[in-house]
């Protein structure tokens, strides 16, 4: 009898574990100008990106940013420059992680990288569409993708408002949102348990 309430309570101990493991959550709140959204972190899927968002999070680099680049059907895109369109200076590039698995559909946030596919640094954007040209597809650099990280899972009236802001072209930056959409700030919620 005692063997069997070692075995119960060691069962029971593991999926509590495993339970609170699989259902916590990482999310982040972006505060803006246009209003907030919350979007959900994936690390299970792309460890190295998720950890490199975190980092600029906690850093608080991500504030005074602004989208900067803003094509309604297609996607917002910031986290790299401020409103005088000033580049902040980032960190290394990271690895790409866009062969997760993860598809480039409508909510969800990839990094912006250059055509080099290991270039992303702090910038990235916000799918307003299945972009399925997005996806990795091969190892190609060509086919390499632009890696997911997360989904929007709040808030996504406010992507919606910032992408039908009127847009022009300034200097060498196309598609810029006439009002300055500002990123007040990016913070990482306390993991919350969902079922």
């Amino acid at each position: 009898m005692m063997i069997d309430l070692k075995h119960w309570l060691l069962s029971i101990s593991l999926f509590i574990a495993a339970t609170s493991n699989s259902f916590a959550a990482t999310q982040v709140e972006f505060k803006t100008s246009e209003g907030d959204f919350i979007v959900e972190l994936y690390p299970e899927k792309a460890p190295v990106t998720v950890a490199n968002f975190l980092q600029y999070a906690k850093d608080n680099f991500y504030a005074k940013t602004i989208f900067h680049r803003v094509i309604n059907d297609f996607m917002i895109q910031g986290g790299g420059f401020e409103r005088d369109l000033y580049e902040k200076p980032t960190r290394d590039p990271i690895v790409n992680e866009a062969a997760n698995g993860l598809k480039n559909d409508l909510g969800t946030i990839a990094m912006a990288r250059t055509q080099s596919p290991n270039s992303a640094t702090a910038q990235f954007f916000i799918n307003l569409k299945d972009n399925d040209f997005l996806n990795h597809t091969g190892s190609h650099p060509s086919e390499m993708g632009y890696c997911v990280f997360g989904k929007v899972v709040s808030g996504m009236n406010v992507v919606k408002k910032i992408a039908i802001i009127p847009t022009a072209n300034v200097g060498r930056f196309e598609d810029v949102p006439t009002k300055a959409i500002t990123i007040k700030s990016v913070k990482l919620l306390e993991k919350v348990t969902t079922q």
